[in-house]
């Protein structure tokens, strides 16, 4: 007859326990320092894509493989000349422009522009103009042109072009916002409008 094993012993247990408990924890703080971080909505310029008091994934290592592309919506330190103050939150908003885009505020249909081809911004907040302000920025390399989808709402590149055109350094990104995870009846993620397709290459020069 075959050995009867002995049942682990409850001291056993307890002693793996807080090991186990520490393992996870060190996994959680390895996740959120280094791969994934939840982002909290404080105010109301992205609406009515993200609300206020939404939380949302930050994919915080995909820059790392590639520069964030039009329509994505990013999560970054705000510059110096955009804070209040030194403990400002970081902000988030859309990608409009890459380095080297020509962005254009308006065409005569009140259409922004991105390299001649004009945005169809249907996530915008209902009621705002792609725009109240007028410009015309050639976004610097190595940089980013930002709005909020709540327009007339939202502190973004357009307000402070005095600065590198309004432009934020890609060294700022936090990471890519990528799904919303609560409250759970607005869970879903969070796609580059089909509009940023298409858009041709900057011309050289």
């Amino acid at each position: 007859m075959g050995e009867t094993k002995k049942p682990k012993s409850k001291r056993s247990f307890w002693i793996e326990l807080p090991i186990l408990v520490l393992v996870a924890i060190l996994v959680a703080v390895v996740v959120r320092t280094f791969l994934i971080q939840t982002f909290y909505i404080p105010s109301e310029s992205m609406e009515n894509t993200l609300l206020i008091n939404d939380r949302v994934l930050v994919n915080k290592v995909v820059y790392d493989m590639r520069e964030p592309r039009r329509g994505e919506v990013v999560v970054f330190k705000p510059p110096a000349n955009w804070n209040a103050g030194p403990n400002k939150d970081d902000y988030i908003k859309r990608v409009v422009g890459i380095g080297g885009d020509r962005v254009v505020c308006c065409d005569s249909q009140g259409r922004i522009t991105v390299n001649g081809k004009p945005l169809t911004e249907t996530y915008l907040f209902p009621g705002d103009k792609p725009s109240e302000t007028e410009f015309d920025v050639t976004v610097p390399k190595g940089r980013l042109f930002m709005m909020g989808d709540h327009r007339s709402a939202s502190a973004d590149s357009r307000v402070h072009q005095e600065f590198n055109s309004g432009t934020i350094g890609l060294t700022d990104v936090v990471g890519r916002a990528f799904v919303i995870f609560w409250p759970l009846n607005r869970a879903g993620t969070l796609s580059p409008p089909d509009t940023f397709s298409g858009i041709p290459a900057p011309h050289a020069g």
